[in-house]
């Protein structure tokens, strides 16, 4: 199975990215979803992150309340690491298990921090950055999230850079023309990558 990390920086395009893989039919991995799994009420996840991070990370129907667990780690490395500690094994078995069920060709599995995580992580062949302009990102960011451009940029400094994320890529797409043109490239790459993925099953039948 040739699996995808698909990443990128906030407000780049990921998630548009990862609906037209869905559309051509491909398996879509998405481990912000399985990072709300993972902490659902009732949950090992959210009791870890309860027992570590005290009732004030939690609203008052038992949901996590993530604006406020945001604002605890954003700024204290060694809190954001704790929080990393608990949630990321979790979040990988779940991705794991989901990988294994889902089958297809190959798979895309999206993962925001993937670089920040060390994007040569076990169980991903190869890495597609979804790119673009930091320019670009901070105008998004402050629409979206309706911010200014300090707080916009705070959040691009606190992901890797744009540097570190092309160092790690095999593939780019750049994501500056809209919607259209980032369609075709996905589609494009989609050909490519199921060139690939039967090469890829190939090796794994010779090897049987």
């Amino acid at each position: 199975m040739l699996r995808i990390g698909l990443t990128g920086g906030i407000a780049s395009g990921k998630s548009a990215a990862a609906a037209v893989f869905a559309e051509l039919g491909v398996p879509v991995i998405d481990s912000d979803v399985i990072a709300r799994e993972v902490v659902a009420p009732g949950s090992p996840g959210l009791a870890a992150i309860r027992a570590r991070f005290g009732e004030g990370v939690l609203q008052a129907d038992g949901q996590l309340d993530r604006r406020a667990l945001r604002a605890l780690v954003f700024a204290d490395p060694t809190a954001r690491r704790e929080l990393e500690a608990l949630t990321h094994p979790l979040i990988r078995e779940r991705m794991a298990a989901q990988s294994a069920a889902a089958g297809g060709p190959y798979q895309i599995h999206a993962i925001p921090l993937l670089v920040e995580g060390g994007a040569k992580r076990p169980g991903i062949d190869r890495v597609l950055v979804i790119d673009c302009p930091e320019e670009i990102q901070v105008e998004r960011v402050m629409a979206r999230d309706r911010v200014d451009e300090a707080s916009a940029r705070a959040v691009l400094a606190a992901q890797a850079s744009r540097a570190q994320r092309l160092a790690a890529a095999d593939d780019i797409i750049v994501n500056d023309r809209g919607l259209e043109a980032l369609r075709d490239a996905v589609t494009a790459l989609h050909r490519r990558y199921l060139d690939s993925a039967a090469v890829y099953a190939g090796r794994d039948t010779a090897a049987e």
